[in-house]
C-alpha cells in the first residue's frame, strides 16, 4: 500500500481485533505485537520519563501544540506505539513511510497530498530514518518548517550521526529505553487474558514467574517478547499452562541485541574500554562476553586492548604492551572460539594492571608545545654532522657521548628551550622512573656545576 494513501483519521477506527485480516494482504493475520499496541498515551508502559504526569511531551500531545518529534530507541520500545498513539489522541491524518523501501518520488507524492490537505494536520511518521539519505531528508525541510507536515521520526541509531543537522534542530528529540523485565512481563499478562486483540480466547496461561522468564530472554523488546509468546501459546494443544519446558526453546536460541555497527557496538566498547581503565575485572570480562556473544570481530577488541597498554596502562606495567600485541596476533594464529580465551587473559592482565596515562599526556603536552609556540630548531651539537657540507658548518660539535659518562648522564640539554612534557606517575614500575629521573637531574646538575656548563642557570629545567 501506498504511503500517500493513508488518510484516515485515527480517531475514527480502533485496532483490528484479534485475526482481523492485514491491510493490503487479505487473509492474513496481524501479529499479536500489532494487535495489543496501544491505543492512547496512557497504555504505553516503560517509558514514563518521557511519558510521565507533567512531562514535556505529554503537554505537546495534550495540547496538540508539538512540531517535530524524533523518537530514538532500541528495537520493540515503543517509537511506533506512541507515534500511533499520538495521532489518534490529536484526530491527525496519519501517514506511514518505511524509509527502507521510500523513496525521493515517493515521498514528494506524500508531501504534495499534505498540501493539498491543510486542514488534516497531517502526521508523517518516517520509521527507520536514518536510512535516509541526505537529498530525502533535505526534502522534509520545507514542509517541516511551514508545518506542512509534523514529522514523527523513529530511529535505532543515534541521531546526532544519522540526522541532517538542520532536520534534526527543528525536532524535539525524546530516548526510549529498554523496557524493564516487569513492565514486559505485565503487558504479556495482558495479552494472555485479552480476548477481543490478545490470546484470551486460546485458554493459555502462564504465572508470573514464566513471563518475568520470557521478558527477560527479549532484553527489554516488547515486540519480540510478544511474538514470542504467540508462537509459544499457539504451538499449545490447547488450554494449558505455559512452562519452563516451553522456553527452553527460546533460552537456547537466544540472541543478544548487538549491532556491529550501530549504538551497541559504540555503546559496548566503551563501556569495556572504561572498565579495563577503571581497574574493573569483573565488568570488563562481562562486556567482552556480550561483544563475543553478539558477534563482534575478535580483532577490533584485540586492537582495543593494544590501544588500552598504551594510553591506560603504559610505563605503570610495561609488560602490558608486547602481552596486547601477543594476544592480537593469536586472535589472527588461532580463531574463534579459541581465540576468546586469549582476549580474556589480555583483558584481564590490562583491567588489573597499574594504570598511569602519562604517555598519553607527555605526547598531548608536546602536540600543544609545537601548535601554540615556535618550532624549536635543533642545536648544533645534536645535528647530523655526515659529509662535507655540515663539517664545514660546525654541526655536530660539542655534542658529548652519553656512554661517555656515569648512568649515561652528560649534563648536555637535548633542546634550546628546556621544557618538561613527560611527569611520569608513582605507580607500578613506573614508579622506579620517578627515582631514576630524580637522580639523574641530580647527577646533571653536578656535571654542570663541575665543567662551569654556560646553561648551568638552567639547572633542573631539561
Amino acid at each position: 500500500m501506498n504511503a500517500a494513501d493513508q488518510g484516515d483519521l485515527f480517531g475514527e477506527a480502533e485496532p483490528a481485533p484479534a485475526g482481523a485480516a492485514a491491510p493490503g494482504a487479505e487473509g492474513a493475520v496481524l501479529p499479536l505485537a500489532v494487535r495489543m499496541r496501544p491505543r492512547r498515551l496512557s497504555e504505553v508502559v516503560g517509558q514514563d520519563h518521557i511519558l510521565g504526569p507533567g512531562s514535556l511531551l505529554s503537554r505537546l500531545v495534550a495540547q496538540n501544540r508539538f512540531g517535530s518529534l524524533l523518537f530514538y530507541g532500541p528495537p520493540g520500545t515503543g517509537k511506533t506505539s506512541i507515534a500511533e498513539a499520538i495521532a489518534r489522541e490529536t484526530r491527525s491524518r496519519f501517514v506511514r513511510v518505511n524509509a527502507v523501501m521510500s523513496n525521493a518520488a515517493e515521498l514528494r507524492d506524500v508531501l504534495a497530498a499534505a498540501r493539498r490537505q491543510p486542514s488534516a494536520r497531517t502526521i508523517l511518521f518516517i520509521d527507520e530514518l536514518h536510512r535516509f539519505n541526505k537529498t530525502q531528508q533535505d526534502l522534509l525541510l520545507p514542509d517541516v518548517e511551514q508545518g506542512v507536515v509534523r514529522l514523527i521520526g523513529a530511529t535505532t541509531h543515534n541521531p546526532g550521526f544519522y540526522v541532517n543537522p538542520p532536520l534534526l534542530s527543528r525536532s524535539h528529540l525524546f530516548r526510549l529505553e529498554p523496557l524493564a523485565a516487569a513492565k514486559v512481563a505485565e503487558v504479556l499478562g495482558l495479552a494472555l487474558g485479552d480476548s477481543e486483540r490478545g490470546l484470551g480466547a486460546l485458554g493459555v496461561t502462564a504465572d508470573l514467574r514464566i513471563l518475568t522468564e520470557l521478558a527477560v530472554f527479549c532484553d527489554g523488546d516488547l515486540r519480540r517478547a510478544l511474538n514470542a509468546l504467540e508462537v509459544i501459546a499457539l504451538g499449545k494443544a490447547g488450554p494449558s499452562a505455559i512452562g519452563e519446558d516451553d522456553l527452553a526453546v527460546f533460552a537456547r536460541e537466544r540472541r543478544i541485541r548487538y549491532d556491529a555497527d550501530e549504538d551497541e557496538h559504540y555503546d559496548t566498547i566503551s563501556a569495556f574500554i572504561k572498565s579495563c581503565r577503571g581497574g574493573d575485572p569483573d565488568a570488563a570480562m562481562y562486556w567482552l562476553a556480550k561483544m563475543l556473544a553478539g558477534g563482534e570481530d575478535p580483532r577490533f577488541i584485540a586492537r582495543r586492548l593494544v590501544i588500552l597498554a598504551s594510553e591506560d596502562v603504559g610505563l605503570a606495567d610495561p609488560q602490558a604492551l608486547p602481552l596486547a600485541v601477543a594476544a592480537h596476533h593469536a586472535v589472527e594464529f588461532v580463531g574463534l572460539p579459541e581465540a576468546e580465551l586469549t582476549l580474556a587473559h589480555a583483558t584481564l592482565y590490562i583491567a588489573t594492571a597499574p594504570k598511569s596515562n602519562s604517555a598519553t599526556l607527555a605526547l598531548g603536552q608536546a602536540h600543544r608545545a609545537l601548535s601554540e609556540s615556535p618550532v624549536q630548531a635543533v642545536p648544533a651539537p645534536l645535528r647530523d654532522k655526515g659529509g662535507q657540507a655540515s663539517k664545514r658548518l660546525g654541526q655536530g660539535r660539542g655534542y658529548a657521548y652519553a656512554h661517555d659518562f656515569p648512568e649515561s648522564v652528560s649534563g648536555q640539554d637535548y633542546l634550546e628551550r628546556p621544557i618538561s612534557l613527560y611527569v611520569p606517575k608513582a605507580v607500578g614500575a613506573e614508579a622506579a622512573i620517578v627515582q631514576r629521573l630524580e637522580r639523574w637531574r641530580a647527577l646533571k646538575a653536578g656535571l654542570r656545576q663541575k665543567t662551569g656548563n654556560s646553561l648551568a642557570d638552567r639547572e633542573g629545567e631539561g
